[in-house]
């Protein structure tokens, strides 16, 4: 009975199939939906039944418009799995759930976590067919509701993109043909970065950016601005950020659809033609496809060359430039000077769809003037505009790294201000010697005000930070051990998760139905009161989508407890190292879940207010959510460094087998570089299907990493591919991922990048060098490894270590 599965069928065998009128628009446990049974929301406007796509004979449950001549489907439950006949029935099971079986098989059914009391289904006039309970006073307080996971199209109401605090992604993704509603392979996201925006996506590549909301429009769909008939807005909060649309004109009929030709359409029906129009449909032109002019080239859709390097600019390649291979982008034609800031400046340029936003700050409550002064004084800030345009323009962008994604539009766009050195910027920054000269003298008199400022403010700081840390620490929820016992069953076995280095750690759930995870610290463990305060300390101040979330704590009757937010699909190594369960893996997902992994890093090391160094990343550190996107876990070893310093040493070295570098097991130093090398290992370990500790060559007596560096040089990277996964990707990108792995686990961490050009790696952004030989290699060529002292370190023999240098867990 543990298995939810039989749970679901169980449940269904009780339910009596009663039959439905096509007037009812909900159902209780007491009812069932046959094939040729439908649901009518209440107003008439949608209907959900059982319909065979064109000709075909196979039978999906869907959701279509009622009363119209063209049968237009807005939803599917069970895309992935029809029904081969008319014998498919719809229950509502007392769990809360909708459960669609055929002749006793499960084909479908929904997933609510929330406590179900007298559950109803209902078909609501905004096309959302919704789970409640039956006396909730708020109709809109929802156990399950389709809208939270929508097929190829966007009505109104619906909200598209993320709800962070369950990790719960909203996006469509296209029918395979017109008359196969099955999943294809493009989608459309919200992307998740400072300055969020939408892509189109076929597989992991994106083909067109909506560019971010701007206040009034999405900066690269001018067209798309609020009208008559629908209206456009983007929300952005700490616990949501989706986009949403409303209409304005009540009896207007609209609906947004993704198809598979990457083409997204607006249509709105016409009454008087008994048909759908196409309001206006995007990519709109040639210059939208993503990235097509390269680094700072701006697509200008009216010009014979619509590639045009920007002002300062000239082609990268200039023979390619000439043959429309723009590609390659443009380059500066001289360098910025950082040195000197008043050598730089800006350039405007206005009706412009602004660069891809991956790479870019935002501050909502500063101006432009603000924003100007901050971009001027970091080196790496290569453009900066408003975030918002309205009433004169608020907020602030910049951007770092090269400039992706342009296109120049006749009215609309936004305005862009593009660092320059001065000597591109005409007289407008010629400045005599004189002011010159006054400018330095003024610039070091401030100088050495700022320094003393500085350095009174710094102390001040420090004390202020360590009160306000312990605040935090005691602000942080702490449970009692008797509800958290309760919850768990008091810690039975059945309720075990998995056993870590420093405990057990239980599935629980408390009164409110939430479901935990309960990390229990062993009074035997080695993680003593510091180590867990670190990890208390660490983990309520760091929120990411892609780090698992510290719900609380409690300490009472001699015992330390770490309650987590609770992960149904455990960790990654429960996947990826089983014959059976890595099949469910595909290599679109393995490849989104290595992205994850390497966007939670950069948090750590880059964007987060403090620099940490996880120092047991680890495959078994990673969770997987209801989505199977990644969450790395487990901070008890994490370190935090002073933002001005890069590598420490220390004389317990702690970690796992397999994962740790060489630099850390033998003089004891770990840096950002430490994690890199984990992060490598875990890319190699994903692709292979093997685990670094245990796996031997047997030809050759090699680690994995040995193994992989051998096929490399060999020119034979396939071979190390696991080859149950499916082939629905080229051999090209899974060598791409091989390349970065073995960069990531290279034997000097000098050599090792850092995770910000990892991650442009991972997007295809950044030309590859060649790797070096990797850190434990034991083959016959040593020539690239610089300490002598691990030449002689071979398959093993880091496990044969003394306990007083290594407390591997």
């Amino acid at each position: 009975m543990d298995n939810p599965f039989f749970m679901i069928l169980f449940a269904c065998t009780l339910v009596p199939s009663l039959k439905i009128s096509v007037a009812d628009d909900s159902m209780n446990v007491l009812n069932a939906l046959s094939d040729g049974k439908t649901l009518v929301s209440k107003g008439g406007k949608f209907e959900l039944g059982f319909f065979s796509p064109g000709g075909s004979h196979k039978r999906y449950l869907g959701i279509w418009y009622k009363n119209m001549p063209i049968q237009t489907v807005v939803w599917v439950a069970n895309r992935a799995n029809p029904i081969n006949d008319s014998s498919g029935i719809l229950t509502v099971n007392s769990t809360g759930n909708i459960v669609l079986i055929q002749n006793g098989s499960l084909v479908w059914y929904t997933n609510s976590l929330k406590q179900a009391k007298n559950p109803v289904v209902e078909l609501l006039d905004s096309g959302n067919l919704v789970i409640r309970n039956e006396a909730e006073t708020d109709p809109e307080e929802y156990l399950w509701q389709s809208f939270d996971h929508p097929s190829d199209t966007f009505l109104p109401g619906m909200k598209l993109g993320w709800d962070l605090r369950t990790g719960l992604e909203r996006m469509l993704t296209a029918w395979k043909s017109p008359d196969d509603p099955s999943p294809g392979d493009v989608s459309r996201h919200v992307k998740l970065y400072s300055y969020p925006e939408i892509h189109i996506m076929k597989g992991t590549k994106t083909v067109f950016r909506f560019g971010p909301w701007n206040g009034l429009f999405y900066n690269g769909a001018p067209d798309l601005r609020n009208n008559t008939i629908f209206g456009f807005t983007f929300v952005s909060t700490k616990d949501e950020k989706y986009t949403i649309f409303s209409l304005t004109n009540s009896f207007a009929i609209t609906r947004v659809v993704l198809n598979q030709s990457t083409t997204i359409y607006r249509y709105v029906w016409v009454e008087k033609d008994q048909n759908w129009g196409i309001y206006t449909s995007l990519p709109k032109d040639f210059c939208d496809t993503y990235g097509l002019c390269g680094a700072y080239g701006n697509c200008m859709p009216s010009e014979t060359q619509v590639c045009q390097c920007l002002k300062g600019f000239s082609p990268k390649s200039p023979e390619a430039w000439v043959a429309s291979g723009w590609s390659q982008g443009c380059v500066r034609n001289k360098p910025l000077s950082c040195k000197d800031k008043l050598t730089d400046g800006f350039v405007k340029l206005e009706n412009l769809k602004v660069p891809d936003t991956k790479h870019t700050w935002l501050d909502e409550n500063i101006g432009l003037k603000e924003c100007k002064v901050k971009c001027l004084n970091c080196c790496s800030c290569v453009a900066y505009t408003n975030s918002d345009i309205r009433g004169g323009g608020s907020g602030c962008v910049m951007w770092f790294g090269d400039l992706i994604d342009m296109k120049q539009f006749e009215t609309g766009g936004q305005y862009l201000y593009i660092r320059m050195p001065a000597s591109e910027l005409g007289h407008l920054y010629s400045h005599k010697n004189t002011a010159r000269i006054v400018a330095s003298t003024v610039a070091a008199i401030c100088v050495v005000l700022l320094l003393s400022s500085y350095i009174i403010c710094r102390i001040r700081r420090k004390n202020a930070d360590k009160r306000k840390s312990e605040k935090e620490n005691i602000n942080l929820r702490t449970y009692d051990f008797s509800s958290i016992s309760n919850a768990t069953n008091r810690f039975s076995l059945n309720n075990k998760l998995g056993q870590g280095g420093f405990g057990p750690v239980y599935k629980g759930t408390l009164p409110d139905g939430q479901e935990i995870a309960v990390k229990r610290l062993s009074k035997t463990s080695k993680q003593g009161m510091d180590e867990f305060k670190t990890e208390v300390m660490l983990i309520a101040k760091l929120q990411h989508r892609n780090l698992v979330k510290l719900l609380g704590c409690s300490t009472q009757q001699d015992e330390k407890l770490l309650i987590y937010e609770f992960m149904p699909n455990r960790s990654l190594d429960y996947f990826i190292f089983n014959p059976t369960r890595c099949a469910l893996l595909g290599w679109v997902k393995r490849f989104e879940i290595i992205d994850g992994i390497a966007r939670g890093l950069l948090y750590l090391h880059q964007d987060s207010r403090l620099k940490i160094i996880h120092r047991d990343l680890k495959t078994s550190n990673v969770l997987l959510d209801n989505n199977m996107n990644p969450k790395i876990s487990d901070f008890g070893m994490a370190r935090i460094f002073e933002l001005d310093k890069d590598e420490l040493d220390t004389n317990k070295v702690v970690g796992t087998y397999g994962y740790i570098p060489p630099e850390y097991v033998v003089h004891g130093s770990f840096s950002v570089k430490s994690d890199i090398f984990s992060f490598g290992v875990i890319v190699l370990e994903i692709i292979s299907g093997k685990k670094n500790r245990g796996f031997c060559d047997p030809h050759h007596s090699l680690n994995l990493l040995g193994h992989a560096w051998r096929l490399w040089i060999e020119n034979r990277p396939m071979e190390l591919v696991d080859d149950l996964v499916d082939n629905t990707v080229g051999p090209s990108e899974i060598i791409r991922y091989i390349h970065i792995g073995l960069l990531c686990v290279q034997q000097s961490p000098q050599d090792r990048p850092n995770i910000s050009s990892i991650l442009l790696m991972l997007n295809g952004e950044k030309l590859l060098p060649e790797p070096n030989q990797p850190g434990f290699y034991t083959g016959k060529d040593h020539s690239t490894i610089k300490d002598s002292s691990l030449r002689n370190i071979g398959v093993g023999s880091i496990n044969e270590m003394s306990n007083s240098l290594l407390e591997a867990r």
